[in-house]
């Protein structure tokens, strides 16, 4: 398999160039130009930053980058779908709120926002992909539906995967609430029963009719329950629980499965951006985001979701550990720092399942700009 182009901008900057250039001159090498087709409604995929949280791409980036996709013929809109969990952008209302507190309003950003999987995280298509783990996965629908999708990732480190950056962004990140709750869990949710006041909100939306009232508790019916995951935003107690079952390595083949299912159909009318800045230790979706664990590195563009995560990986590894960080260990260039935060987390399983399946490669020509 052939070497797959990476191209990088460090973060040095003078009066004659400065970053928001650099956006720029990446996305020429990735040709965005050509493959952006003329008046695509295109996706520019992101992170809002949960309230709290200032880790996520600075939104003057973000309109550097819809003016490119402007310039290219495209009708960009910012997008990313809303969360599994209860928190600021579990619904499309708290989520835009979000969105437009944390800078990625239109004057910025020059593109409307558009949440992709609806109000409250059910609007979705099921994409055929005939794989391991699933036939089909549920992606929201205005992902489907758009013409063509330009990442753009924040890369740092995941308590689940190791590290979140390209195949994350679009794997997670696109699902709808039913194709996250179906990654991280094989079974229903369930009901904390000291916490249930049978108030039966749950009840009385439930579509599927799979939750009734018992001795005045709350109950899932599993042989029902399509693990929409709606049950959980609604709960005004908070009761109602994702059951966290996957194992690791089946969580990981899970999101790369599901990164096919987003670009399937796209695969030439996709580019992909990292920012290896701000490295925080965990994901963008906490309310806060901690020291970063290295220093600023820079700004990766691929047309290879792959490559592009593997040589952010190792830009990342090969740096030197910051001390005052959540690292305790692995401090050195060339030591593994994502395993020295999450050390049961074999995040290379992502990248291999990813190549095996045909997303890319992980071997990567890495051209600074």
């Amino acid at each position: 398999m052939m070497k797959s182009d990476v191209f990088f901008a460090d973060l040095r900057a003078s009066h004659n160039e400065n970053l928001i250039d650099k956006v720029g001159k990446l996305l020429e090498k990735v040709r965005l130009g050509e493959r952006i087709p003329d008046k695509a409604l295109t996706a520019v995929k992101l992170h809002f930053g949960e309230t709290g949280n200032l880790a996520y791409v600075r939104p003057v980036y973000v309109r550097k980058i819809v003016d490119a996709v402007i310039a290219a013929g495209g009708k960009p809109f910012l997008t990313d779908a809303n969360t599994l969990y209860v928190g600021t952008r579990s619904d499309s209302v708290n989520h835009l709120i979000t969105a437009i507190r944390n800078g990625f309003d239109y004057a910025v950003a020059g593109a409307p926002l558009v949440i992709a999987d609806g109000l409250r995280g059910g609007s979705e298509v099921a994409v055929p992909v005939d794989l391991k783990r699933y036939k089909e996965v549920y992606i929201g629908s205005e992902i489907v539906r758009a013409d063509a999708i330009v990442s753009v990732s924040h890369f740092k480190g995941h308590e689940l995967s190791g590290f979140g950056g390209t195949i994350k962004n679009l794997g997670m990140g696109c699902a709808s609430r039913k194709g996250k709750l179906a990654q991280h869990s094989t079974v229903s949710p369930k009901i904390d029963r000291k916490r249930c006041e049978g108030c039966g909100e749950c009840v009385d939306r439930c579509a599927q009719h799979a939750i009734l009232l018992m001795e005045d508790k709350a109950k899932i019916d599993p042989d029902i329950c399509v693990g929409c995951g709606e049950c959980i935003l609604i709960c005004p107690k908070g009761a109602i629980k994702i059951r966290w079952n996957q194992q690791i390595p089946v969580f990981l083949e899970n999101m790369v499965e599901y990164t096919v299912g987003v670009l399937k159909g796209k695969e030439d009318a996709t580019v992909f951006l990292n920012f290896v800045t701000d490295v925080s230790p965990a994901c963008d979706c906490f309310g806060h985001n901690d020291v970063p664990i290295v220093g600023d590195i820079g700004i990766l563009a691929s047309n290879d979701p792959v490559a592009i995560d593997q040589a952010s990986a190792d830009l990342v590894n090969n740096a030197q550990g910051r001390p005052d960080s959540a690292l305790d260990k692995h401090l050195a260039p060339g030591e593994d720092k994502f395993r020295a935060l999450y050390p049961k987390v074999d995040w290379e399983i992502q990248l291999e399942y990813a190549q095996k399946l045909g997303l890319g490669t992980k071997e990567y020509n890495l051209i600074r700009i």
